[in-house]
């Protein structure tokens, strides 16, 4: 079971979302030590749909990746899912992704919410087991499917 949604984490930029014109999309972002798990939303904002894993070489590399794509997905803010303790405490990582979007909003110019993922990565991997995927197998797919949790839970949580 997902955390609710409407329990999020504190943000960097809020953006409404009923402000934009109809051609925009929202990017989210599963943020890891060695990879990115990447989702983008259609035009209407009511689907997430998984991009392939960035996996990691360098913070410069990695938001040159990311811009590229935002820029061809006519990405107008990004979702990045924030790992919180159970609890719902900070974690050691929960801080370095803090600080990983903090890095892109600056560099990308682009409004980045933090948004709650406690469970998505579990959630990821059992959907990719119940669906058949072996274990082996599911190291490449977990991060596009939590990325696509995060940005799913997200764009539900602002529909009218």
């Amino acid at each position: 079971m997902l955390p609710d949604p409407m329990q999020q984490c504190p943000i960097i930029s809020r953006v409404r979302l009923d402000v934009y014109h109809e051609i925009m999309r929202v990017m989210g972002l599963d943020v890891g030590d060695k990879r990115i798990g990447i989702a983008v939303s259609d035009s209407l904002l009511m689907t997430a749909q998984g991009r392939p894993t960035l996996r990691r070489t360098s913070l410069d590399n990695d938001v040159k990746h990311l811009r590229e794509l935002a820029m061809e997905n006519e990405v107008h803010q990004i979702v990045v899912g924030k790992p919180l303790h159970m609890s719902g405490d900070e974690s050691r990582q929960s801080r370095k992704t803090a600080s990983f979007a903090q890095s892109l909003a600056r560099s990308l110019g682009l409004p980045v919410v933090l948004w709650d993922e406690r469970l998505t990565t579990f959630a990821a991997e059992q959907h990719l087991e119940e669906i058949g995927i072996k274990w082996r197998q599911r190291r490449r797919h977990v991060d596009k499917i939590a990325a696509m949790l995060i940005l799913q839970s997200y764009l539900d949580s602002h529909r009218s």
